[in-house]
Protein backbone atom coordinates (compact mmCIF):
# COMPACT_ATOMS: atom_id res chain seq x y z
CA UNK A 1 0.00 0.00 0.00
CA UNK A 2 1.21 3.40 -0.74
CA UNK A 3 0.91 6.55 1.03
CA UNK A 4 -2.51 7.56 1.32
CA UNK A 5 -3.90 10.71 2.83
CA UNK A 6 -7.73 11.63 3.93
CA UNK A 7 -9.13 15.35 3.09
CA UNK A 8 -12.11 15.60 5.58
CA UNK A 9 -15.15 17.94 5.00
CA UNK A 10 -18.85 19.25 5.19
CA UNK A 11 -18.62 20.03 1.60
CA UNK A 12 -21.97 21.34 2.10
CA UNK A 13 -21.66 22.00 -1.54
CA UNK A 14 -18.24 21.45 -2.62
CA UNK A 15 -16.52 24.55 -4.38
CA UNK A 16 -13.54 24.69 -6.57
CA UNK A 17 -11.56 25.90 -3.24
CA UNK A 18 -12.10 22.11 -2.15
CA UNK A 19 -11.32 20.76 -5.45
CA UNK A 20 -8.44 22.43 -5.87
CA UNK A 21 -6.91 20.94 -2.32
CA UNK A 22 -8.00 17.50 -3.28
CA UNK A 23 -6.35 17.78 -6.76
CA UNK A 24 -3.31 19.03 -5.43
CA UNK A 25 -3.36 16.33 -2.90
CA UNK A 26 -3.90 13.48 -5.17
CA UNK A 27 -0.94 14.71 -6.96
CA UNK A 28 1.10 14.49 -3.84
CA UNK A 29 -0.43 11.15 -2.44
CA UNK A 30 -0.76 7.51 -4.31
CA UNK A 31 -4.55 7.63 -2.84
CA UNK A 32 -6.77 9.99 -1.25
CA UNK A 33 -9.93 9.74 0.49
CA UNK A 34 -12.40 12.49 0.19
CA UNK A 35 -14.57 12.21 3.51
CA UNK A 36 -18.21 13.73 4.27
CA UNK A 37 -18.50 14.34 7.72
CA UNK A 38 -22.01 13.39 8.89
CA UNK A 39 -22.15 15.72 11.43
CA UNK A 40 -25.73 15.43 13.46
CA UNK A 41 -25.63 18.81 14.88
CA UNK A 42 -25.35 20.78 11.94
CA UNK A 43 -27.60 20.77 9.07
CA UNK A 44 -26.65 20.67 5.92
CA UNK A 45 -28.65 21.69 2.60
CA UNK A 46 -27.45 18.67 1.01
CA UNK A 47 -27.71 15.00 2.22
CA UNK A 48 -24.66 12.91 3.25
CA UNK A 49 -25.37 10.66 -0.29
CA UNK A 50 -25.91 14.09 -2.40
CA UNK A 51 -22.82 15.55 -0.48
CA UNK A 52 -20.74 11.95 -2.03
CA UNK A 53 -22.89 12.11 -4.98
CA UNK A 54 -21.48 15.63 -6.11
CA UNK A 55 -18.35 14.62 -5.15
CA UNK A 56 -17.59 11.41 -6.62
CA UNK A 57 -18.95 13.22 -9.76
CA UNK A 58 -16.42 16.57 -8.93
CA UNK A 59 -13.50 13.95 -9.03
CA UNK A 60 -14.29 11.58 -11.55
CA UNK A 61 -11.30 12.50 -13.53
CA UNK A 62 -8.86 11.80 -10.78
CA UNK A 63 -7.94 8.03 -10.86
CA UNK A 64 -6.33 8.00 -7.21
CA UNK A 65 -9.39 9.30 -5.47
CA UNK A 66 -12.18 7.82 -3.30
CA UNK A 67 -15.48 9.50 -1.57
CA UNK A 68 -16.59 7.90 1.32
CA UNK A 69 -18.65 9.07 4.32
CA UNK A 70 -17.85 8.80 8.06
CA UNK A 71 -19.23 9.94 11.47
CA UNK A 72 -18.07 10.59 14.39
CA UNK A 73 -14.16 11.59 15.20
CA UNK A 74 -11.97 11.70 12.33
CA UNK A 75 -9.22 9.92 13.82
CA UNK A 76 -11.47 6.66 14.26
CA UNK A 77 -12.25 7.00 10.61
CA UNK A 78 -8.50 7.20 9.71
CA UNK A 79 -7.55 4.37 11.73
CA UNK A 80 -10.56 1.99 10.23
CA UNK A 81 -8.96 3.11 6.62
CA UNK A 82 -5.47 2.94 7.39
CA UNK A 83 -4.57 6.50 6.94
CA UNK A 84 -1.78 8.50 8.90
CA UNK A 85 -2.43 11.64 6.93
CA UNK A 86 -4.90 14.36 6.71
CA UNK A 87 -4.48 17.11 4.79
CA UNK A 88 -6.73 20.56 5.11
CA UNK A 89 -6.65 23.74 3.44
CA UNK A 90 -6.00 27.14 4.74
CA UNK A 91 -7.95 30.08 3.53
CA UNK A 92 -6.94 32.66 6.15
CA UNK A 93 -5.36 32.86 9.94
CA UNK A 94 -8.85 32.22 11.29
CA UNK A 95 -8.80 28.83 9.38
CA UNK A 96 -5.26 27.85 10.98
CA UNK A 97 -6.44 29.02 14.40
CA UNK A 98 -9.09 25.98 14.41
CA UNK A 99 -7.49 23.59 12.08
CA UNK A 100 -4.06 24.19 14.55
CA UNK A 101 -6.10 22.58 17.56
CA UNK A 102 -7.71 20.18 15.78
CA UNK A 103 -4.66 19.03 13.89
CA UNK A 104 -2.92 18.57 17.84
CA UNK A 105 -5.60 16.87 19.18
CA UNK A 106 -5.77 14.34 16.93
CA UNK A 107 -1.76 14.10 16.93
CA UNK A 108 -2.51 13.31 20.58
CA UNK A 109 -5.21 10.79 20.48
CA UNK A 110 -3.32 8.80 17.82
CA UNK A 111 -0.68 10.23 16.16
CA UNK A 112 -2.81 11.26 12.84
CA UNK A 113 -0.76 13.83 11.09
CA UNK A 114 -2.38 16.98 9.65
CA UNK A 115 -0.61 18.70 6.17
CA UNK A 116 -1.81 21.91 5.96
CA UNK A 117 -2.14 23.26 2.09
CA UNK A 118 -2.41 27.22 1.49
CA UNK A 119 -5.68 27.43 -0.90
CA UNK A 120 -4.63 28.92 -3.98
CA UNK A 121 -5.23 32.80 -4.25
CA UNK A 122 -8.14 32.63 -6.59
CA UNK A 123 -10.14 30.65 -4.15
CA UNK A 124 -8.92 32.31 -0.50
CA UNK A 125 -12.10 33.72 -0.31
CA UNK A 126 -14.57 31.15 -1.03
CA UNK A 127 -16.44 28.88 1.09
CA UNK A 128 -19.52 26.69 0.84
CA UNK A 129 -21.65 29.02 3.29
CA UNK A 130 -20.66 31.99 0.89
CA UNK A 131 -21.73 30.41 -1.89
CA UNK A 132 -25.00 29.41 -0.16
CA UNK A 133 -25.79 32.68 0.66
CA UNK A 134 -24.87 34.30 -2.78
CA UNK A 135 -27.02 31.72 -4.42
CA UNK A 136 -29.83 32.44 -1.60
CA UNK A 137 -29.66 36.05 -3.19
CA UNK A 138 -30.09 35.34 -6.83
CA UNK A 139 -26.11 35.92 -7.36
CA UNK A 140 -24.27 33.95 -10.00
CA UNK A 141 -21.51 31.18 -8.95
CA UNK A 142 -20.61 30.50 -11.99
CA UNK A 143 -16.76 29.29 -12.23
CA UNK A 144 -17.16 29.27 -8.39
CA UNK A 145 -18.60 25.51 -8.17
CA UNK A 146 -18.93 23.08 -10.63
CA UNK A 147 -22.20 24.12 -13.05
CA UNK A 148 -23.91 20.77 -11.80
CA UNK A 149 -23.30 21.89 -8.65
CA UNK A 150 -24.43 25.12 -8.96
CA UNK A 151 -28.28 23.62 -10.87
CA UNK A 152 -28.60 21.52 -8.02
CA UNK A 153 -27.80 24.19 -5.12
CA UNK A 154 -30.10 26.89 -7.36
CA UNK A 155 -32.65 24.32 -7.46
CA UNK A 156 -32.48 23.46 -3.86
CA UNK A 157 -32.65 26.82 -2.35
CA UNK A 158 -35.48 28.09 -4.87
CA UNK A 159 -37.57 24.51 -3.37
CA UNK A 160 -36.88 25.61 -0.32
CA UNK A 161 -37.98 29.53 -0.87
CA UNK A 162 -41.24 28.58 -2.31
Amino acid sequence: MGLGAVCPGTFDPVTNGHLDIISRAAGSFDAVVVAVLENPSKEPLFSTEERVAMLKEAVSDLANVEVDSFSGLLVDYAARREVRIVVKGLRAVTDFDVELQMAQMNRTMSGLETFFVATSPQWSYLSSSLIKEVVRFGGDVSGLVPAFVRERLEDRLAAIGD
